[in-house]
């Protein structure tokens, strides 16, 4: 079998960084904005110290998740299963399965954050943190999914391994949209 010309180039060296550095500085950016949104809330994040400790945590999960649904995505069009959005019980499955990861990783964050913080001294009710990370995790699951799905689809529609841009995009997106979705949840819940 022979390959061409654009199968040997894609691994190489010089591809691989021409593929990668744009997505990489795209990350860069919404990490400075996440960093950003923080430093903005500096003064109330910090009368909260539990807060503070569920905030690495739950960021994670929509990205971490987001990234498993993405790989998944990835597979299936390598091996050729992925070419519709709907009914696609690829898409369909990855989705549930990763919604439930996510949904069960916020309780548990939940649960880990309450103990932590009341061994620390500064606890806040457990109900509080629960519906915290419930309602910050429904906001960033359906927005990092729903790009998740959309990035891959995009990629592979026009030529570009989701390999390279989901991951990466998701991870990043997955951390603006869950201090989004954090501060989101303290306003509605009146505690900002």
């Amino acid at each position: 079998m022979r390959k061409t010309g654009r199968q040997t180039s894609y691994y190489t060296v010089r591809g691989i960084i021409q593929r990668g550095l744009p997505v990489l500085s795209v990350t860069c950016v919404i990490g400075i904005i996440v960093g950003q949104i923080l430093n903005t809330r500096e003064n109330s994040l910090l009368s909260m110290p539990a807060i503070l400790i569920l905030i690495p945590s739950l960021i994670k999960i929509g990205g971490d998740t987001g990234s498993m649904l993405g790989a998944r995505l990835s597979s299936a069009f390598h091996m050729g299963l992925g070419d519709r959005i709907y009914r696609n019980p690829v898409v369909h499955n990855s989705v549930i399965a990763a919604s439930i990861v996510g949904f069960v990783s916020s309780i548990s964050v939940s649960v880990l954050v309450f103990f932590a913080s009341k061994f620390m001294g500064f606890g806040m009710p457990f109900i509080t943190l629960l519906e915290i990370s419930l309602i910050a995790v429904v906001i960033e699951l359906t927005v990092v999914y729903s790009a998740t799905v959309v990035i891959a689809f995009a990629s592979h529609r026009f030529g570009i391994d989701p390999d390279d841009t989901v991951i990466p995009l998701i991870a990043s997106l997955g951390d603006l949209v869950g201090v989004m979705g954090i501060f989101t949840a303290l306003h509605l819940l009146e505690i900002i």
